[in-house]
């Protein structure tokens, strides 16, 4: 081969290379380009990941930089604590913490967010002057739909408004349904699976019609990745009118096993160092043991197992 043909070679490897390169540019520029105007935005996580929560923040730093003014919507807060989040910033208008202190109260057993992680998200919407909205169902409230149903917490206007009172498709229910029993790594008791799975729906409905009020100017969810999913998630519950605008990113750690039509995009990170969670319900599991759960617990056990989940 002469030397011409080994550089013609070259020349078209390189521009081949380029092209890719410039291909997967394009590609990641248009996806970020998603993030303007009235774009509904879902951006997802996994809670304890502090790499996840670098690059979604630096994403939405670059799109708030290039014009974007969303409404931001936080699974971090609950809904009866948005009177608490107005009243924050009229008192201390730059101040997260300030925020945090008085809308997302920490109470005893209830675990709660590591706000070093959602801080900044907070941060964020108080430079720019953006509305800061409380989207989650409460712990207590999550428990009560649990234990005694959806009209335990919610009016039959709201159940319609939400469209709790309508029917769940199968697959839906049943994709859910898994989604709760891995989720608790397959040591929650069978009776307990379905009024776990109606709390999620609800939580779900909940966050959809947040999200709906709010994005006639543009908005991004930050929740977990099963509320972001298209397939089970907030997505399923929001009108097609809403359906061109929304945009679904799950943020992923390697390994994590998702159906591919899960989301629209997703990004992978490595694995946040954390305790197995599944070492939690070991100890639950023993105590659990089928022969012994009528004595232990009595006719209320599954009821205050919820609890045990929820809070009170």
């Amino acid at each position: 081969m002469s030397v011409l043909d080994r550089l013609g070679r070259t020349l078209i490897f390189l521009l081949a290379a380029a092209a890719v390169s410039c291909s997967t540019s394009a590609i990641r520029r248009g996806w970020e380009g998603r993030l303007h105007g009235d774009a509904v935005i879902f951006l997802g996580e996994v809670h304890d990941n502090a790499k996840q929560h670098e690059l979604r923040l630096a994403l939405l730093e670059r799109a708030f930089a290039a014009g974007w003014r969303p409404a931001i919507v936080m699974e971090q807060f609950d809904r009866e604590h948005q009177a608490d989040i107005e009243r924050a910033r009229r008192e201390h208008p730059t101040d997260p913490q300030h925020v945090i202190d008085l809308a997302a109260p920490v109470t005893a057993g209830s675990g709660g967010w590591n706000w070093d992680f959602y801080r900044p998200y907070v941060a964020l919407a108080l430079r720019y002057n953006v509305p800061l909205i409380a989207a989650n169902l409460s712990r207590s409230d999550a428990s009560r739909v649990a234990e005694h149903g959806y009209s335990a917490v919610f009016s039959p206007a709201q159940q319609e408004a939400l469209r709790l009172n309508r029917p769940i498709a199968p697959d839906w229910q049943a994709a859910q349904e898994r989604e709760i029993k891995t989720g608790h790594c397959n040591a929650l008791p069978a009776d307990l699976v379905e009024p776990m799975t109606r709390a999620q729906l609800a939580r779900d409905a909940v966050m959809a019609a947040v999200v709906t009020e709010h994005a006639r100017g543009g908005v991004v969810l930050l929740a977990g990745d099963g509320h972001v999913r298209r397939d089970i998630g907030v997505p399923r519950w929001l009108s097609p009118s809403l359906a061109p605008r929304v945009f679904t990113v799950g943020y992923l750690e390697e390994g994590d096993p998702l159906p591919a039509d899960a989301f629209d995009a997703t990004v992978y990170t490595s694995r946040a160092q954390r305790i197995p969670p599944c070492r939690q319900f070991e100890p639950r599991q023993e105590r659990r043991r089928p022969t012994q759960r009528p004595q232990a617990r009595g006719r209320d056990w599954p009821n205050a197992l919820i609890r045990e989940q929820f809070g009170n």
